[in-house]
């Protein structure tokens, strides 16, 4: 009998990359396609969609090479996708209309300010259960409007198309201008600031209110069921799931029941708590939104901590100061000393997200004396992360009916043993690693097995889940609280960096 596998589409915020999975959820092979990060201005982040396209198309040959596996053994393909980022493009020739917009970008700030005053933060929150930040597509589109001469136009009269990355990969994958499915799911959906999150439709208010037309839009389907078949890469083959990158990790956690939670450590860190088929409203600063949808099934929600900078911290650190050659270098750095030494890195290159969501913040290095040197830094470059979900923590306790008594952990960075003992020692619960660490990925592959009827069931997924490593607290009570503190001290001097512009002042 020839093996079948199920392949798994991770198209993330620096890479894209495919793997595949066997019955047991092990990882058969993978290929992986880093792309391009445009700066143009401060504050402004773009991915050329195309660049990503033409990467898929490179990876998935290369992983289906290194299993020796031909695309009909091909069960299903799922897709996790960075989030919020936000791409349009020709409905008839399938060219973008300029670089997708990324979820770090900040350009947004000033109608964040507009839509805090009026209509105000609880008329979202009410419909689509997010605050106005830069982090939400529909700000992006409104920002594309106003500043793209005729695009509006051409969107209402029905010429273009926009979508997050998942929408735009599936549109082609399955025939692009010559029939490409125009689909998205409720996990990507909730965060474009235009669903309603009750319903899980796009809301009439909010379209009306970002004057954002809906023919643009994709269509919402079911996180979990097949799409239609692919006819290009894998032809033929079934395309069953789509996932936002951090609720498909939550699916690789197998986090299926109500209070389990997990932290994926990549770009930025996304700490989510499953709550069921209740939508929990924060009033702590968490986000709620949409866990996953199977097939026609009630959708399961959860409360999300979203940490915008965590290990693109590390890439700055390494790429624009030159500090260290390769990412795994700074643990090594970090243990040549003791400690912090004093110093503290705030790293609101985008402002700041949950749970103070601040995009006025910007980054701040603190308690520089001839004392520091690199070392110190690399240390609080990795403490960062550990006191930013700290916060994130605290929020969810107060949310939740029961405190967190473990977290799962996966992720790029979580092969840092410092950084994951720091977590344990800043939480004070225990920090667990699974045997399959590429959990985003492993999600989206759980997710379209199901639908393609690969996996029977949640609880076989449940078993297939393994713990690679395990990290206890080990910080003295005091110290910690001590160290808190000065995080805190810190981050209030990061606030208020970003000022709004004066008004012009008129004739004399």
């Amino acid at each position: 009998m020839v093996e079948r596998y199920v392949m798994s589409i991770d198209q993330g915020t620096n890479s894209t990359r495919c793997i595949l999975f066997d019955h047991q959820g092990r990882l058969v092979s993978v290929a992986q396609k880093e792309h391009r990060q445009y700066f143009p201005k401060p504050g402004w982040v773009e991915h050329d969609a195309v660049e990503i396209w033409q990467n898929l198309r490179r990876v998935v040959p290369e992983a289906l090479s290194a299993a020796g596996v031909e695309a009909d053994q091909i069960a299903a393909v799922g897709l996790a996708n960075q989030r919020e980022t936000t791409v349009v493009w020709d409905r008839r020739t399938g060219a973008p209309l300029g670089r997708a917009i990324v979820w770090q970008d900040t350009r947004t700030a000033p109608l964040v300010e507009e839509l805090r005053q009026r209509p105000g933060e609880d008329f979202f929150l009410d419909r689509c259960g997010l605050p106005p930040s830069t982090y939400f597509s529909a700000l992006r589109l409104r920002w594309l409007f106003d500043n793209v001469k005729g695009l509006e136009q051409r969107a209402k009269d029905g010429e273009v198309l926009c979508g997050t990355m998942e929408s735009w990969l599936i549109w082609n994958l399955t025939g692009g201008a010559d029939g490409g499915l125009h689909i998205t799911d409720p996990t990507n959906a909730s965060r474009t600031m235009l669903m309603n999150i009750r319903t899980l439709t796009w809301d009439e208010e909010l379209l009306e209110l970002f004057g954002v037309p809906r023919p643009m839009l994709p269509e919402i389907r079911s996180s979990v069921q097949i799409y239609g078949e692919a006819v290009t890469l894998v032809p033929g083959v079934r395309i069953g799931a789509a996932l936002g990158d951090q609720q498909a990790a939550l699916f690789g956690q197998t986090c299926f029941s109500p209070g389990e939670a997990k932290c994926t450590y990549g770009t930025g860190s996304f700490l989510l708590l499953n709550t069921g088929n209740d939508l929990v409203r924060s009033r702590h600063g968490l986000l709620s939104t949409v866990a996953y949808q199977i097939g026609d099934q009630r959708p399961v929600y959860a409360l999300e901590g979203s940490i915008a900078v965590t290990g693109s911290l590390v890439q700055w650190f390494r790429d624009r100061l030159g500090l260290i050659s390769s990412a795994p270098e700074i643990e090594t750095l970090a243990r040549t000393v003791e400690d912090n030494g004093g110093c503290y890195i705030v790293p609101a290159f985008s402002g700041l997200f949950a749970p103070r969501w601040r995009s006025d913040a910007r980054g701040v290095i603190v308690g520089l004396t001839s004392y520091i040197t690199k070392g110190h830094l690399a240390r609080a470059v990795l403490e960062a992360t550990g006191w930013q979900t700290r916060e994130v923590v605290d929020a969810m306790n107060a949310d939740s009916a029961v405190a967190l008594r473990e977290l799962k952990v996966d992720g790029g960075m979580t092969s840092d043993n410092l950084l994951m003992q720091f977590v344990a020692d800043v939480l004070d619960v225990p920090v667990v690693r699974p045997l399959v660490a590429e959990t985003v990925s492993l999600g989206a592959a759980y997710a379209a097995g199901l639908a393609a009827g690969y996996w029977p069931d949640l609880e076989v997924l449940r078993r297939n889940w393994h713990r690679a490593a395990q990290w206890l607290p080990d910080m003295d009570p005091a110290h910690r609280e001590a160290e808190y503190d000065n995080w805190q001290e810190a981050v209030e001097r990061a606030l208020g960096w970003v000022k709004p512009p004066k008004p012009e002042a008129g004739p004399a």
